[in-house]
């Protein structure tokens, strides 16, 4: 029997935040020092966030790419830096490991804008399999493993702001935070049901 939970349960928790440093990366000056911090690091967290397209056959290239530590998140506006040589080393390194969630989407969405194939990467879709949770959801994961809900009230907001509010960087933040928090407490704590 898998775990799940449902969407009124989700509804009742304390909402999560995130308590550590958002450094917002909007001037290419500033991508190689944030990358080198970044890479001594074995795992991070990574999402990516795209200004919705209410018409169709409208396709936006995505705007903004989180890669958390536990404590830091930094925001990188490739729809103002565009998608930089080091940054994109960083994403095709074998020797960081990027934890994400549905990542198909986000890989079709960087190949518009790198050649460069992404390695080492952890999808949760697939992961969480192995600890007997059946939601795929990033809100419903985190929510059986910590009882605390992700809000997604800034999910289609405009990512391409001249400026990102506040609570535009701590959903995005969190984002690619709670990745690497889940992956990390399933790898310490979590025993796979399928142990054989």
């Amino acid at each position: 029997m898998g775990l799940e939970i449902s969407k009124e349960a989700i509804h009742d928790l304390p909402i999560e935040t995130f308590d550590g440093e958002i450094i917002v990366i909007d001037r290419l000056e500033d991508v190689q020092k944030a990358v080198d911090y970044l890479k001594q690091f074995d795992t991070i967290g990574f999402d990516t966030e795209t200004k919705p397209a209410f018409r169709k056959n409208v396709f936006r290239k995505v705007a903004l790419m989180q890669l958390s530590t536990l404590d830091k998140c930094f925001l990188f506006r490739l729809n103002l830096i565009q998608y930089p040589d080091c940054l994109d080393d960083l994403i095709c390194s074998s020797n960081v490991k990027k934890i994400g969630l549905s990542l198909r989407d986000d890989f079709a969405a960087l190949r518009k804008r790198s050649d460069c194939p992404p390695l080492n990467f952890v999808d949760l879709q697939t992961f969480v399999k192995d600890y007997g949770i059946k939601d795929m959801s990033l809100q419903k994961i985190y929510a059986i493993l910590f009882q605390k809900k992700i809000s997604k009230n800034q999910r289609l907001s405009n990512w391409e702001a001249s400026t990102l509010k506040d609570s535009q960087q701590m959903y995005a933040a969190i984002d690619a935070w709670a990745c690497l928090k889940i992956y990390n407490h399933l790898i310490k704590y979590g025993s796979p049901v399928k142990a054989k």
